[in-house]
């Protein structure tokens, strides 16, 4: 737990338990010394010290990690935060409930239980929305009988309304954020771009030999995809076509070659590939006629309605935008695609030799954190868990309840889980750079096993395929 502002957890390498460090003056200044409660710790002999000395402690061990055979990273609402602060210096408005103008009681009660049976503190929108869902399916079973002089308000057509209503709202915050980020002043948006290019392709970055990095996340708005549109990174999900994308069912391993210059018969693999998984939705995605469809929703843009006037979807509305729980129309097929999106998820990590890095994620979602628990019952499995802090302290709670310190790093506080501090310090380096592999083992060759030598091999971290 974190016990006062400044203070980071850090646990990596042979670590068996969690090491606690406090900022040593003013919170601005990167500075730090081991917390009062910690006895010793072999690798910070000195005080007070700074990422100097915590980078040979991390970025090695990172470096290795994300060169595991099979490598996954789940992104939670934490990265758009720091992009969206990054470019506009203000904070993001988060997730939190909204008001009801029926039923409002009700709802708000019944989230809460169904919060606290989940282990969370409080209510958020998305449980709202699934007990709506929930009322709103009773009340087209059994409508309410409606005695005289009573208004008639309590009523599956009015629930309906108003859930049509939040959701308006809802998807309209999204595009919000988007809109604050592009319209950002230019050198705060080019500043916040750098550092959303550099996070996604330190793990990105995997050879064409290697499987591609499994590339998850639980936010419904598309700074992602806009980060990965900057860095040339090609995304590849279940939606296939190009004027109206169609999610399939049936995922296809279809991947990227190229043929080199001279060679024939010997396709190669592309680099700068993932494979992108949404798992809760996005704010682009609606149901149409029992399909799932991809609009050509502009980033940032005003609303969503002017881009569903258009043929085959003048029908729709905010309740068919598939944003997790929303049910779609087909009571039937409620869970769909969400099923699809999580069966994806445990089989891209319950593997053999597979590392799992979750940055910004809360761990509020029982269903992923079941798939997690799950992968660690795998003995060459390894999970790290990035976050900027733990104020309803669930990180905590999850790594107590796992019982595998050996298979987790934890990296947590306001400057472990900051992202340009990630990428300053702590990252492995974003490319694919043999050469400084070539001029670590050269100097290793000159100098012996001396101090030199051992300077080189922190620069030639890298590993055999630059980060992975």
């Amino acid at each position: 737990m974190i016990s006062k502002q400044g203070s980071q957890i850090l646990k990596s390498r042979d670590d068996y338990s969690m090491v606690v460090i406090d900022r040593d003056g003013e919170l601005n200044k990167p500075l730090f010394k081991l917390a009062a409660n910690v006895e010793k710790c072999s690798w910070a002999n000195c005080e007070p010290f700074g990422p100097e000395t915590l980078r040979p402690r991390i970025e090695p061990w990172l470096t290795a990690l994300v060169q595991s055979e099979h490598l996954s990273l789940l992104i939670g609402s934490g990265l758009t935060h720091a992009v969206h602060g990054i470019a506009t210096c203000k904070a993001l408005s988060g997730m939190g409930t909204v008001t009801f103008d029926i039923f409002n009681n009700e709802i708000s009660a019944e989230s809460e239980r169904v919060a606290k049976a989940a282990q969370r503190k409080k209510a958020n929108f998305e449980d709202q929305i699934r007990v709506a869902n929930e009322l709103l399916r009773g009340l087209e079973i059994m409508p309410p009988k409606k005695t005289d002089g009573a208004p008639d308000n309590l009523s599956a057509s009015s629930l309906r309304k108003q859930l049509k209503k939040v959701l308006d709202s809802f998807s309209a915050s999204i595009l919000e954020g988007e809109r604050s980020l592009a319209s950002s002043p230019s050198e705060n948006r080019e500043k916040a771009f750098n550092y959303l290019v550099s996070f996604l392709m330190s793990f990105a970055s995997r050879s064409g030999t290697r499987e591609r990095l499994n590339l998850f996340t639980t936010n419904y708005d598309r700074y992602i995809e806009a980060g990965a549109d900057v860095a040339g990174l090609r995304m590849i999900d279940r939606f296939v076509g190009t004027l109206s994308p169609v999610f399939r069912a049936s995922r296809l391993n279809v991947d990227l070659h190229y043929n080199p210059p001279g060679i024939r018969g010997e396709p190669r693999y592309l680099e700068g590939v993932a494979r992108f998984t949404k798992l809760h939705g996005s704010v682009d995605w609606v149901d149409c006629d029992g399909t799932i469809r991809r609009i050509g929703l502009p980033f940032g843009a005003q609303d969503t309605k002017s881009y569903l006037r258009t043929p085959g979807f003048e029908n729709l509305d905010a309740r068919q935008i598939m944003i997790y729980p929303n049910a779609a129309k087909d009571r039937e097929t409620t869970s769909y695609p969400y099923a699809e999106l999580f069966r994806d998820f445990a089989a891209a990590i319950c593997r053999p030799n597979s590392t799992l890095v979750c940055y910004g994620y809360s761990f509020g979602d029982e269903h992923i954190n079941r798939v997690i628990e799950d992968m660690l019952t795998i003995p060459s499995t390894h999970l790290v868990v990035v976050s900027y802090d733990d104020p309803l302290e669930r990180i905590m709670n999850t790594y107590k309840k796992l019982g595998r310190p050996a298979q987790i790093t934890l990296m947590i506080g306001n400057h472990l889980g900051d992202l340009q501090a990630l990428v300053d310090h702590y990252l492995p380096k974003p490319a694919i750079d043999r050469t400084t592999i070539r001029m670590a083992d050269l100097l290793k060759a000159r100098h012996g096993p001396g101090e030199d030598a051992n300077d080189a091999s922190s620069v030639g971290s890298a590993g055999e395929e630059g980060t992975a």
